[in-house]
């Protein structure tokens, strides 16, 4: 069984985001891989930022109904939801290793989910937190373990 890879929501906008050069060319093979070997996970959450980001904060933003059809696509990756208790360890994550509450619910979903990686530029890269390595697709020179 291929491990679990939880993916954040700047990945995915990089991924559908036109105008993110070689970021964009980046997230979208990372997420075909992801697709191809169905080990891709997100929350909510990240379906949630990227809606807004994709439909409010893009240079050239996204239609609603096309951003809606690809949350469509992605609610496969959700496989357990954000419940209250995601909310207790993501402030028992958020107190441990001093990350901010979103970033700490971002991990206590993956958590969740059992995935090894988190793929994101928001946190530390190399950095295991919470038992999941944390890995940033864009360091150059970098095996991403999918």
């Amino acid at each position: 069984m291929t491990a679990q890879v939880f993916v954040d929501s700047n990945i995915l906008v990089y991924a559908h985001d036109a105008d993110a050069g070689p970021k964009q060319k980046i997230a979208a093979a990372q997420i075909r891989a992801l697709w191809d070997d169905q080990s891709g996970r997100a929350s909510t959450q990240v379906l949630q930022e990227f809606y807004v980001t994709v439909t409010q904060k893009l240079g050239k933003p996204l239609s609603k109904s096309d951003a809606r059809e690809i949350v469509r696509d992605y609610v496969q990756w959700v496989a357990t939801p954000t419940t209250a208790q995601t909310v207790i360890r993501a402030s028992e994550i958020s107190e441990r290793w001093r990350l901010s509450f979103w970033d700490s619910l971002i991990l206590a979903a993956a958590e969740e989910q059992e995935c090894s990686t988190v793929l994101t530029e928001d946190l530390n890269s190399g950095h295991t937190m919470a038992g999941i390595q944390i890995v940033n697709p864009f360091l150059q020179n970098r095996d991403i373990p999918i």
